[in-house]
């Protein structure tokens, strides 16, 4: 067998398609070596996925339907909000959004989130939502507990929906959890969400909250907006999408 050693090989002009092995062979990639591309295409020139250089999917072939796709990611540094204002349409049935270190700048604040449905800014969709949670303290004193938590629901209200409720704001405290939106494009139905977080609470214990819903609208939501209740925030913030 014979060996050809070599840096690059291209074809002889740029759009013109390069073709390693024949019909029926085998292209081997041995072991230990990496195959570099960002684009995977199948021999129809059908785009399998497509990474945006950085480990990012930017595009994924519906037949792998079903697979996270990241799609926005917000970085808030002592921001009043986190909005996501583009690419909630009807290319996904369901949005997950990923909350990481949020961590309020007011002590006791809550955070919350909205939505937009199509052409509307105001963050004021009519809710019906329930939470419970489950606590327990940090010294070990005191009452833990699984409770309903009837401050955090709202029957058809237009408030920014409560996700975790008197957050601390140490150094060391901060929040995590996330929210997921089922098929917000959807014109004949409500749109349901259920989020879950897990909190450092202002009073030195841990929070565990589950809370779910529905946007009580059959127009399409196409804005989310996440804010602390009262004061900024830090947190990073990812919608993914899932076919």
């Amino acid at each position: 067998m014979s060996k050809v050693y070599t840096d690059t090989v291209t074809s002889t002009e740029a759009s013109q398609d390069l073709t390693l092995g024949g019909s029926g062979d085998n292209v081997i990639v041995t072991a230990g070596a990496t195959l570099k591309t960002n684009t995977i295409k199948d021999s129809g020139g059908n785009t399998i996925w497509t990474s945006d250089g950085s480990g990012n999917l930017s595009s994924v072939n519906a037949a792998l339907g079903g697979n996270m796709v990241l799609l926005s990611t917000q970085t808030a540094s002592n921001a009043a909000s986190a909005s996501f204002i583009s690419g909630i349409d009807s290319t996904y049935k369901l949005y997950i959004f990923k909350f990481y270190d949020v961590n309020p700048a007011t002590d006791d604040a809550h955070f919350t989130f909205q939505a937009n449905a199509t052409d509307s800014t105001s963050y004021d969709e009519t809710i019906t939502s329930a939470t419970f949670a489950a606590e327990h303290t940090e010294s070990g004193e005191g009452v833990a507990m699984v409770a309903y938590d009837t401050g955090p629901d709202q029957t058809q209200g237009t408030a920014f929906q409560v996700l975790a409720k008197n957050v601390g704001n140490g150094g060391d405290e901060s929040g995590a959890g996330e929210l997921f939106l089922f098929n917000p494009s959807n014109t004949t139905y409500v749109k349901h969400f259920y989020g879950t977080m897990q909190y450092y609470y202002s009073s030195d214990r841990s929070a565990r909250v589950f809370t779910a819903g529905y946007i009580n609208t059959t127009t399409a939501i196409d804005d989310i907006q996440f804010k602390m209740s009262t004061g900024n925030m830090d947190a990073v913030i990812k919608m993914y999408g899932v076919g």
